[in-house]
């Protein structure tokens, strides 16, 4: 084999062994319902849910099973008003 083609292939699979590590990296999620701000007029009051509000709620999937399981936060995170502003911003709303 040729120095050259010897460093492509190098290069290569380098460049293929990062890209594939970053696909496979989860991005951290914290579950803290303040995170869900954006949304709070959208679920308490039936106002239009927001770009922030969608982009906020979409970040805190992983996250919602747990807040519907919290007593103190249920009637809000299952309420009509909740299910409403996930349909709007096109996330499935989870069955814990």
């Amino acid at each position: 084999m040729k120095k050259g083609s010897s460093i492509f292939a190098i290069f290569f699979v380098t460049t293929l062994v990062i890209l594939l590590g970053e696909l496979f990296v989860a991005k951290a999620v914290t579950c803290n319902v303040s995170e869900l701000s954006p949304c709070a007029d959208a679920i308490i009051k039936g106002t239009p849910a927001s770009p922030a509000c969608c982009a906020k709620l979409k970040e805190q999937i992983p996250c919602l099973c747990g807040y519907i399981k919290d007593p103190k936060l249920k009637p809000y995170i299952d309420s009509p008003n909740a299910k409403k502003v996930s349909q709007t911003c096109g996330v499935p709303f989870p069955k814990c």
